[in-house]
């Protein structure tokens, strides 16, 4: 490689983001992180030599502004992962149309904003990697999760698609499905009643491994997809989950 490739990770100042910042960093990329959590993205950043920038994924203009700012700062964008990404345990008959709004303009239109921003530049120069995050709540539904698995569903249906379009311009484009994992959000998520509490501390005993997954073995599963040798693996939605989900 005569080119040190630029990596940009939504949702990477903490938890799985931030562990794919850091295998990303391991193979050699130059890391741009955007997230809401500015301060925690530039320090994280800092460490790997990288920029940080504050991004809300369901602001268009910023998210355009950043891959601008980016591509001055470090270089094109060659890599995108997309963890950004944001739910809550209730039951869909308590839900309304304010909360649908938040899930979908998070997990499914923040990716579309951010594809949209910079596949492009990567079929205009004929190399990229996409990786989309997803949930196995997607691939065979999950109580409390209803619109979520909806929306993570779309990002599957969607990166699909864009893969077709972009292959032989040299981009490929992926889904990496976590299982349940052991993160702030879903700890966070487990306090917010009595059956969500009771949901989160089941979640080990429902895993055939015996334990929730830890941040940095989901991101080993999505920079599989990110590296150089890996232009034949496309349209793939690869689920890591302790066995949780099989197919």
């Amino acid at each position: 490689m005569t080119e040190q490739r630029v990596a940009l990770v939504t949702g990477g100042a903490r938890g799985i983001g931030a562990d794919v910042c850091r295998r990303l960093h391991a193979q050699g990329r130059r890391i741009a992180i955007a997230d809401l959590l500015a301060t925690d993205a530039e320090a994280l950043a800092e460490e790997l030599g990288g920029k940080g920038y504050a991004c809300d994924v369901t602001d268009s203009e910023r998210v355009r502004d950043v891959a601008t700012a980016i591509e001055s700062d470090l270089g094109p964008i060659d890599i995108l992962v997309n963890c950004a990404g944001f739910d809550r345990f209730i039951r869909f008959v308590d839900t309304d149309e304010d909360f649908w709004d938040t899930i979908i303009d998070i997990n499914y239109k923040g990716t579309l904003r951010t594809c949209h921003a910079v596949l492009p530049g990567m079929m205009e120069r004929g190399w990229g990697r996409i990786v989309n995050f997803a949930s196995d709540a997607a691939r065979v539904g999950s109580s409390l999760e209803s619109v979520y698995a909806g929306a993570k569903a779309g990002v599957i249906g969607f990166t699909k698609t864009i893969a077709r379009e972009s292959v032989k311009r040299g981009v490929t484009c992926n889904v990496v499905c976590p299982g349940p994992t052991d993160t702030t959000l879903i700890r966070e998520m487990g306090e917010q009643g009595e059956l969500p509490a009771k949901i989160v501390a089941g979640l080990d005993r429902a895993m055939p491994i015996g334990r929730m997954a830890q941040p940095h073995e989901i991101a080993y599963g999505a920079t599989v997809f990110t590296h150089d040798d890996a232009a034949l693996i496309t349209g793939q939605t690869l689920s890591v989950s302790g066995g949780l989900t099989m197919a």
